[in-house]
């Protein structure tokens, strides 16, 4: 019989043969000693550093931005009047040395100041501390609520450094000292804005401005008129205004009626607000007085003397018509103004009409002379942006009414110069309703005046 034989791991005889494996192990291969490199830098890296370049640019940029806004603070030759203490005398009364500061029976804020410019700043912005950071409040607050998105309000702050880069060069340097005096009493609380010497300085532009940046629609208008000789009741000379600047209810609560006599130059007054160096309405020991009026003119492209301090300049170094034009024609203005100038030397009124690229005079004819928002001189009546003006706000149909109310009146007196200021109706008392930009009040006024030198 056949037999059959058992071999090692085989059952049946079957010669044993090993298995192959499965799983071979992968064949190891030398790595290329030179590997070959992509020439192109990968995306990311490409981007990082285009983002990089934006950056770094960006940077310079601000930086350059920064040096070119910075406003250098003046340097005052003697510093001692920051040391002075405002004393409390009664309530609502304060001073420092002779100067002083209280509430009066009407409700006005009264201030006197004496002394030099940078002297005269400091005691003004102690006097007042408290009302002046008021009234920076109030002013922020108001331009908030205009214009609540930070972005929008980042981008004004930074078109208003970059429009009064070169402010500074255009106030003279006693308004300088006295405004850095003054900014050494500002709230700490908005220098994220600026330094409060900026700030302030650049406050006091803030009428050009808005003037400026509101122009195409003309919101909102001042109106004054003046009258002496057969016009006036006792022959005496009267001006009369309303200045029509609203920024809020809050700015308006605390007016002040500064007195104020400056080592050089006349003794003044003026109606204005705690932190306020130039002037809007004032009247000087000379009889000579100074009121403005916003007029038509393009949005400007850089900084130039604000009007408050040409205003200002006008009241503390002239006497009459002639030597406040003089001042007025050696300063460039930042947008158009009519500068009214009632003179007690020159027993009448004339008006400075100036624009960024010219100026003119008007004189009256007759023993009285109105002013709203359009210009009337010589140099003005074929201006395109004057005719512009008067076609199309309410300059003159207010200036039409105030004749009509002139007129009935008969001769002036001081009574009926400020019921003309108060009144509320249109041409042949038409009912315009309440705060029309028609009507002489158009009830947002920051202040009203009469003067009689």
């Amino acid at each position: 019989m056949p037999c059959l034989y058992r071999t090692r791991n085989s059952g049946f005889g079957i010669p044993y043969t090993k298995p192959e494996t499965r799983n071979p192990k992968p064949e190891t291969r030398n790595p290329d000693p030179k590997p070959n490199h992509n020439p192109h830098p990968p995306m990311k890296k490409k981007w990082l550093k285009i983002v990089g370049g934006i950056l770094l640019v960006l940077v310079l940029m601000f930086a350059w931005f920064y040096s070119i806004v910075t406003v250098t603070e003046p340097k005052p030759k003697d510093l001692s009047a920051v040391n002075l203490r405002r004393e409390t005398r009664a309530p609502d009364f304060y001073s420092i040395g002779n100067n002083k500061f209280k509430k009066s029976n009407s409700g006005l804020w009264e201030m006197y100041l004496e002394g030099p410019a940078f002297e005269r700043g400091v005691i003004n912005g102690k006097l007042c501390s408290e009302l002046a950071q008021k009234q920076e409040h109030a002013f922020i607050g108001q331009i908030k609520k205009i214009v609540p998105s930070s972005f929008y309000l980042f981008f004004l702050k930074m078109f208003v450094a970059w429009f009064n880069r070169n402010l500074d060069d255009n106030v003279p340097e006693e308004y300088r000292q006295e405004i850095f005096g003054v900014s050494r009493s500002a709230s700490d609380e908005y220098d994220y804005i600026a330094t409060k010497y900026q700030r302030i300085l650049n406050y006091h532009a803030a009428h050009d401005i808005g003037h400026a940046l509101q122009d195409k629609s003309m919101v909102v208008g001042c109106t004054s008129f003046s009258t002496w000789g057969n016009q006036s009741a006792d022959s005496s000379l009267i001006i009369a205004r309303n200045f029509d600047f609203y920024v809020g209810d809050a700015f308006a609560e605390d007016k002040i009626i500064f007195f104020v006599k400056p080592d050089s130059g006349y003794k003044f007054m003026s109606v204005a607000w705690g932190g306020m160096v130039g002037v809007v309405s004032g009247m000087n020991e000379a009889g000579l007085t100074v009121t403005i009026n916003a007029g038509k003119s393009d949005i400007p492209s850089g900084a130039s003397t604000p009007i408050s301090i040409l205003a200002r300049e006008i009241l503390q170094y002239a006497s009459t018509i002639k030597e406040a034009w003089a001042i007025a024609n050696k300063r460039n203005t930042f947008v158009s103004e009519a500068l009214m100038i009632g003179s007690l030397k020159d027993h009448e009124t004339g008006i400075i009409e100036k624009s960024p690229t010219q100026i003119g005079l008007l004189n009256a004819a007759e023993n009285k002379i109105l002013c709203s928002n359009h210009f009337q001189s010589a140099p003005f009546i074929k201006d395109e942006a004057n005719l512009k003006n008067q076609a199309e706000s309410d300059s003159p149909y207010r200036y039409e009414r105030l004749e009509e109310l002139i007129d009935e009146a008969g001769q002036m007196d001081v009574e009926k110069a400020i019921s003309i200021l108060r009144n509320r109706k249109g041409l042949k008392n038409a009912d315009l309703g309440m705060g029309n930009q028609k009507a002489i009040n158009q009830l947002n006024a920051h202040h009203s005046i009469v003067f009689k030198p």
